[in-house]
């Protein structure tokens, strides 16, 4: 039994940790472990099938599609409500994670990777959306901040155990594994109340989109930003696990594990921060931040400074993400939010899918060239900086 939402609550008086915030963190825990499981595996999975020099497209294609489905998703979510365009993404990674042991050859392990990108580009944009509608304006950045931290709980549980399934069990059982944590994060948030008022029915017709639902131009600021910081995690999870591979460590996981470990351990007061000092001050740390990892990146010569790195590139992350959530709602129209969401996470997917393939053209398995990808990461994420300032000063704001 859930509780019942007052969506005409005085912010002050709508408590943020109800039952369906709380089930709602745990199922973006549930999502985010079962396609992050696998990452670790994939390059070795895809390079048995002969397609080691497609291992930059991994990431690629599963972004490029999660891009391409976001305006669909942020339409939808503002129209037929938020629940729906939750149970599409989770649901997806229900499906492909059970056909990735069918389909073992190259076309189709690429098709599927291709076709797996819209799970990312329906979940996230309901959750966020719901969260919004559920938090206290006052408390926006903390709820992203919690909701954040069972992302990465989720994401820094799953790869190691995703690695020792494929090892000790078989690549098939970390699939199947996956397949379940997707399917559960279905199931415990489908009795929740949808907070989208006036919802629609589905038609067709929605699937129509136009330029106004593609982008919200209020929130573009956020993607510019977004996309500065985010092309270094495209970069991060294309080299990582040949980087870890070349140093000699066996659990491919462990990166991801103490990554996001160090992002879990920012998000709860970098939500705070960023609700009582702006957004955009923290933000700029962050920012920083990620700009240092990846210059550290560059250097890397011992398994110390590979942790080093990943320690200091979960801070930056985990002080960016909810901040950068919490920034794109207010800049936002409030009658759109699915929507401004959308452009934010379609930055982030030409971010990541961008930095992914990037890296995987220019590397092709030579590891003398990493670290001039890792410069030009750490560039965009200082050229970021340097925007936040401009517009700061631009807009005369301290938001």
């Amino acid at each position: 039994m859930t509780e019942e939402i007052s969506l005409d609550a005085p912010a002050a008086e709508t408590p943020l940790y109800t039952t369906p915030f709380l089930l709602l963190c745990l199922s973006h825990a549930l999502f985010a472990g079962s396609f992050n499981m696998m990452l670790p595996e994939l390059p070795s999975y895809l390079a048995s099938m002969g397609g080691a020099q497609y291992e930059g497209l991994i990431i690629a294609l599963f972004t490029i599609t999660a891009g391409i489905s976001r305006p669909f998703s942020g339409k939808l979510a503002d129209t037929i409500g938020r629940l729906p365009v939750m149970y599409v993404g989770a649901l997806v990674c229900v499906f492909c994670s059970l056909l990735y042991p069918q389909l073992y050859f190259v076309a189709g392990f690429l098709a599927l990777r291709f076709f797996h990108g819209f799970s990312t580009g329906f979940k996230p944009t309901g959750t966020s959306a719901y969260v919004a509608d559920i938090a206290p304006l006052y408390r926006r950045g903390e709820a992203m901040g919690i909701l954040g931290i069972c992302l990465s709980l989720g994401a820094s549980a799953s790869p190691p155990l995703g690695s020792w399934l494929a090892k000790t069990v078989s690549i098939n059982a970390m699939f199947y594994a996956s397949a379940v944590m997707a399917l559960f994060s279905v199931i415990i948030i489908y009795n929740l109340p949808e907070t989208l008022q006036n919802k629609q029915r589905f038609h067709w017709r929605l699937l129509k989109v136009g330029r106004g639902d593609i982008w919200d131009p209020r929130a573009l600021p956020a993607g510019i930003v977004m996309l500065g910081c985010y092309i270094s995690y495209g970069v991060i999870l294309t080299l990582v696990p040949d980087l870890s591979d070349s140093l000699h460590i066996g659990n491919r996981g462990t990166f991801f594990t103490l990554f996001t470990l160090a992002s879990v351990s920012t998000r709860f007061f970098a939500g705070k921060t960023s609700d009582r000092i702006g957004r955009v001050p923290v933000l700029i740390i962050s920012a920083i931040l990620i700009g240092i990892a990846m210059l550290v990146f560059a250097h890397i010569t011992t398994w110390k400074g590979l942790y080093l790195g990943s320690i200091l590139f979960g801070l930056g992350n985990g002080i960016f993400s909810p901040a950068i959530n919490a920034w794109t709602v207010d800049l936002g129209d409030p009658m759109r939010r699915g929507r401004a969401l959308a452009t934010m996470y379609i930055a982030l997917e030409i971010a990541i899918g961008g930095g992914a393939a990037i890296a995987g053209w220019y590397y092709a398995d030579l590891i003398y060239r990493m670290p001039a990808i890792f410069y030009f990461a750490a560039a965009t994420s200082f050229a970021a900086v340097l925007y936040l300032l401009w517009w700061r000063r631009s807009a005369k704001t301290t938001l």
